[in-house]
């Protein structure tokens, strides 16, 4: 009798420790690496809202600024952020998509979307102590919504970038 009811006890109780959850969960990404594109240069127009002049432009800025600090600046314009919920969300995976997938490792990552009407300044967590919240706020209000406000994009990303290459160096 008390090996049946010692079996009966263990049925019970083993299949909770396969099935049991240990240690903290973490956060998973809501979405596959298929929401990003495959390919990211210095300037990525994916809204459309720069002229091909502008991009040749802000690229041959970019990578001259890199070449000197050795911090890479990527653009990143975009129309739509589905399925993430908001563009800070959207900026923080897709930079972690560029590190691990990519391994472009942004120091600075700027997300636009003239279409939300929202800008990010996405820095990686080394560089914090270089641009500080406060900065990348004075950079956004001071420098490219001006900008935006007036309809041109390319002026107020210009004057985003300069500003934070200015920080970086």
């Amino acid at each position: 009798m008390k090996k049946i009811l010692l079996l009966i006890t263990i049925s019970f109780l083993l299949p909770n420790t396969f099935f049991g959850q240990s240690g903290k969960s973490v956060p998973q990404n809501p979405v596959t690496e298929n929401a990003f594109s495959k390919s990211y240069s210095y300037v990525n127009d994916f809204e459309k809202i720069l002229t091909s002049n502008q991009i040749t432009t802000l690229n041959t800025t970019l990578k001259s600024s890199e070449k000197k600090s050795g911090h890479k600046i990527i653009v990143v314009t975009i129309s739509s952020i589905k399925p993430y919920t908001n563009v800070p969300e959207y900026a923080y995976y897709l930079e972690k998509y560029l590190t691990d997938n990519l391994k472009l490792n942004p120091t600075i990552l700027i997300v636009l979307s003239k279409e939300l009407r929202q800008i990010q300044i996405q820095s990686n967590h080394k560089e914090l102590n270089t641009l500080t919240q406060e900065e990348t706020r004075n950079i956004i209000s001071n420098f490219a919504i001006p900008e935006f406000k007036k309809g041109d994009f390319y002026k107020g990303l210009e004057n985003a970038v300069n500003q934070i290459v200015k920080k970086l160096e």
